[in-house]
């Protein structure tokens, strides 16, 4: 008599001797390197993205993503440890189907769930017994239970039973070079203890400490709050930036001798805005949810309202520079250096640079910008290309804003050459110059 293996003892089998098959959906900046993490330990791993040109760079083994090492993907696609497709057919293959999708918001701040709930009913058309499905994109907490669980059971296969379902949140920090994938502590929370076992298990594979939680509520939670944590500071730090302003105060002199405190206290700067996936988007996830319990989240909405007027101070503080020097905004040669949101980084995505550009735009400067790293912009109808920082540009410009700090520009060249510089990340830091104003 042939003895029944349970789905969850025969995943949690697959996952010990790393013969699972994992799917990865999305492989951006989140999925690409974790799928990396998992052929490197032995498990193969599909890559499942709606980009055709995508999916063709992944198999001819050609890295996209700064985080991952060209060698590594060409080694382990040549291995046959890594493919990609565009199409949910392969989901019967797969024993770990992880979602690393976007999770935008609509023009009115409200979750746009379009990528996670059509991934979601694209996979459930293709369940199967014994599968384990992971959301690692960052959502209000409710979503994973909410959202997904219902389209899956729309299968016919029950939750704990037939398949597995969690929420692992993704702590992805682009650039940094410290804290990868590996080594950075994940949390999980599962939909039933079943389904939390299982997915603690696969993660502990390549995830040096996993960290579980009672639900994937909770852990839905706990990365809404660490966005907003960032989120609620960087406002707080902008917000004394408008006061220091007012007040003809240094604020990064103040921040600077601020944070020498041993305790107490935790370094958080100021800017033309905040940018990328997370900072600009998350909190308002919870704000959002948050309405449903008859809760306002104040702190939320007004670090909100604070980090958003931050593109137009800039702005304003570039017309008045402009005006010390006798010339008037309107007809300006303005330009940037830096489009992406955050320094030594190839990605412009939320990009407060972008707004700042636009606002310049509107109130009638002539604006150009230069990024090497983003020599390419195409954001919410924004297009433009970097123009090259020639001793040319900086002399004739009216005046040069540094929106990114990139470290492979030659600030004091810049400072030497420009009539009028604005710096909102303090990259001109010890150079000693009557052309320079800091935000």
């Amino acid at each position: 008599m042939q003895t029944v293996v349970d789905p969850k003892t025969l995943l949690l089998q697959r996952i010990e001797d790393k013969t699972a098959v994992v799917g990865v959906v999305g492989m951006g900046y989140v999925g690409l390197p974790f799928a990396v993490e998992k052929a490197k330990v032995g498990y193969r791993v599909v890559g499942i993205d709606r980009s055709a040109k995508r999916v063709a760079m992944i198999n001819q083994g050609q890295n996209y993503i700064g985080d991952v090492k060209d060698e590594e993907l060409r080694d382990l696609v040549a291995q046959g440890l890594i493919r990609a497709t565009t199409g949910f057919e392969v989901v019967p293959e797969l024993d770990v189907i992880v979602i690393a999708v976007p999770t935008p918001l609509t023009k009115n701040l409200v979750p746009d769930l379009q990528y996670v709930e059509g991934v979601t009913r694209e996979v459930a058309k293709y369940l199967r017994r014994g599968q384990l499905v992971s959301l690692e994109s960052t959502t209000y907490p409710g979503t994973t239970e909410e959202v997904m669980l219902p389209i899956l059971e729309e299968s016919g296969l029950k939750l704990n039973q037939d398949f597995f379902l969690a929420h692992s949140p993704e702590r992805v920090d682009p650039g940094n070079a410290r804290y990868t994938t590996k080594n950075t502590n994940k949390v999980v929370g599962g939909v039933g203890k079943e389904s939390l076992e299982v997915a603690v298990a696969f993660y502990s594979k390549t995830i040096l400490h996993v960290v579980p939680v009672s639900s994937a509520k909770a852990a839905e939670m706990v990365k809404v709050f660490e966005n907003t944590f960032r989120a609620v500071n960087i406002a707080l730090v902008n917000e004394l930036t408008l006061l220091c302003d007012r007040m003809d105060l240094n604020v990064w002199e103040v921040l600077d001798a601020a944070f020498t405190k041993p305790f107490g206290i935790m370094p958080f700067y100021p800017g033309p805005g905040v940018g990328g996936h997370c900072i600009p988007l998350d909190p308002h996830y919870l704000e959002w949810k948050a309405k449903e319990y008859n809760f306002n989240t104040h702190f939320i909405n007004l670090a909100g309202e604070i980090n958003r007027k931050m593109p137009e101070f800039t702005v304003d503080k570039a017309a008045r520079v402009l005006s010390q020097h006798g010339k008037p905004l309107r007809g300006a040669k303005v330009v940037l250096l830096g489009m992406a949101y955050k320094a030594n980084l190839d990605d412009y995505r939320e990009s407060p640079a972008i707004e700042v550009f636009k606002l310049l735009q509107k109130r009638g400067a002539e604006v150009v910008f230069h990024d090497s790293w983003t020599p390419h912009v195409e954001e919410h109808g924004f297009v433009a290309d970097s123009v090259e920082l020639t001793d040319e540009l900086l002399q004739n410009a009216d005046l040069v804003i540094i929106t990114t700090n990139h470290s492979n520009v030659d600030y004091a060249r810049v400072v030497a050459l420009s009539k009028a510089v604005l710096d909102t990340r303090y990259a001109t830091r010890g150079i000693k110059a009557d052309n320079v104003v800091l935000l």
